[in-house]
């Protein structure tokens, strides 16, 4: 059969599987030397959330140069604080060593709890010890309310036993970003305030805070409204506990080292045992 020259001139139109095809090996080209050439996440440079940590930043920001002065002073007794790093804590070898108190991590923001909680909680309330939880907050996620409710549904609760501790909020530097949350400082006590608030309505407590003097004074404009209610749990890696945020004219405990015996974090109560004691009962 013969055939006509003007078929063989006439474009051919491309199959659509292979227009697809090649859109395909296209947008796979495009997204390949995209990934090669973009720079990095500024969230690679940031550890995953739930693992922060109390006094995280401490080293980082403020040093650590030396340990206090008289360690067995009679009128400082010894605590501990601990989260999931630590697992499962030998609380019989600190309690024979003199660890009189401890703290827990037991949630973060509102979207982490301490996989290693219950351990930690009871077993330094078996030990002997008086006992309590903190919370790692995070005021750019969820407002301090919805924290403080966060925090005493899952392991923050106070009760009058003689045994536990009023909860503390860890209000530090943020291992996730910005320094401060990004809030402006009359921001940043509205938070803490809302958080203190909702805690003492649910516990019927006055929370602890834990916090750097560096870090108050940058990140709340160094406020002073919150000593007379709230005691202050200082951290300084030094020989001294230093200047203190505005309002506290001292501390009730002091984080001194993130290198102790046993489980690192190591902190002086401001006085003897009988006086953590009346702080458990309120």
């Amino acid at each position: 059969m013969p055939v006509h020259r003007s078929e063989l001139l006439r474009p051919q139109r491309p199959h659509r599987a292979g227009l697809l095809l090649a859109a395909v090996l296209s947008l796979t080209c495009s997204l390949t030397l995209a990934v090669q050439t973009s720079p990095a996440s500024a969230d690679d440079d940031f550890p995953p959330r739930g693992s922060a940590y109390m006094g995280m930043g401490v080293v980082a920001h403020d040093g650590a140069d030396g340990l206090p002065l008289d360690p067995i002073a009679v009128d400082q007794t010894e605590g501990v604080d601990v989260s999931s790093y630590q697992g499962n804590v030998d609380w019989a070898t600190l309690w024979k060593n003199g660890v009189k108190w401890a703290y827990t991590k037991a949630s973060e923001g509102t979207y982490y709890t301490n996989p290693s909680f219950t351990q930690q909680y009871n077993g330094s309330y078996d030990a002997g010890m008086v006992r309590a939880a903190y919370h790692f907050a995070t005021p750019d996620t969820t407002s301090g309310a919805t924290q403080a409710n966060f925090f005493v549904n899952n392991g923050g609760g106070w009760s009058r036993d003689g045994k536990t501790l009023p909860g503390a909020l860890d209000i530090e530097w943020n291992p996730y970003g910005a320094t401060c949350y990004g809030k402006t400082p009359s921001a940043m006590v509205a938070w803490i305030r809302d958080f203190l608030n909702q805690y003492k309505s649910r516990t019927g407590r006055d929370a602890v805070i834990y916090t750097a003097t560096s870090w108050w004074k940058e990140c709340t404009g160094n406020y002073s409204g919150f000593a007379s209610a709230n005691p202050l749990w200082i951290a300084r890696y030094a020989s001294t506990v230093g200047e203190l945020p505005a309002g506290w004219s001292y501390q009730t405990m002091w984080q001194y080292t993130s290198s102790g015996p046993t489980v690192g974090d190591h902190n002086k109560f401001n006085g003897p045992v009988d006086r953590i004691t009346a702080l458990a009962n309120g």
